[in-house]
């Protein structure tokens, strides 16, 4: 049942710092599968997640380095681009263009340590925090509609959900991050292109773009396993 909200920004903050409870083993592992049915069954969609994170790690990454963001595209066949200004070449450049492909695992990760803790509120207000900042940077109206809709969806769930229901959309989200993470690599290595991000470090670095595609493909199992660990320690353990 949906709670009754009292539109407060002191009430708010209350819901956001609340802890929800954990949900029990069993719901864990169903939502879960529904992560995984979600993967396989609705890849699009949830691409469109994966992209959007994909692209916030990257302008993350190049304003945390120096770089100066020009601005972030949505596109309606899944794909995602962000522009920075700064040195072509260099540490900066190279942590910017790392930072895609691994960013969706890396959120998943960090976003199972808060689960664990029992804030899942306080988990999607991130959320809807990261993409109220993209809105500034967005360059195009489908990524517009695509973080309205991501705003409209996560905020309903932070003013509306009762805690458990916050808690179940936290750990779906949750759960689709890790395991969409290492599918676009994959995708990657099926399909190599010099224009991908794997294409461009080869480019200035000199290393090259299979040894990149690896690199990210370690690095989503990685966070996979240990978010599995955390969320659902009994099935490592």
């Amino acid at each position: 049942m949906l709670s009754s909200v009292n539109f407060s920004w002191s009430a708010l903050l209350d819901r956001v710092l609340a802890t929800q409870p954990v949900p029990e083993p069993v719901t864990v592992a169903i939502l879960g599968v529904l992560a995984l049915a979600l993967v396989v069954l609705a890849w699009p969609a949830t691409r469109m997640l994966i992209t959007t994170v994909h692209e916030a790690g990257h302008a993350v990454v190049a304003l945390f380095t120096g770089r100066q963001l020009s601005g972030i595209r949505l596109h309606s066949d899944t794909s995602g681009l962000t522009v920075s200004r700064g040195r072509p070449r260099g540490a900066g450049m190279v942590a910017t263009l790392l930072a895609g492909y691994l960013a969706p695992a890396l959120v998943g990760l960090g976003a199972s340590a808060l689960l664990a803790a029992g804030r899942a509120a306080l988990l999607l207000a991130l959320l809807v925090a990261a993409f109220s900042l993209m809105l500034v940077m967005i360059r195009n109206l489908f990524g517009l509609l695509v973080l309205i809709v991501g705003l409209a969806a996560v905020g309903g769930a932070v003013w509306f959900l009762e805690p458990v229901q916050q808690s179940w959309v936290a750990y779906l989200v949750t759960w689709t991050l890790l395991l969409a993470a290492p599918r676009p690599v994959l995708e990657l290595w099926q399909r190599p292109s010099p224009t991908s991000d794997a294409g461009q470090l080869a480019r200035i670095s000199w290393v090259p773009a299979r040894v990149w595609t690896t690199v990210f493909l370690l690095g989503t199992i990685v966070c996979l396993v240990a978010g599995l660990g955390v969320l659902a320690p009994g099935v490592l353990g």
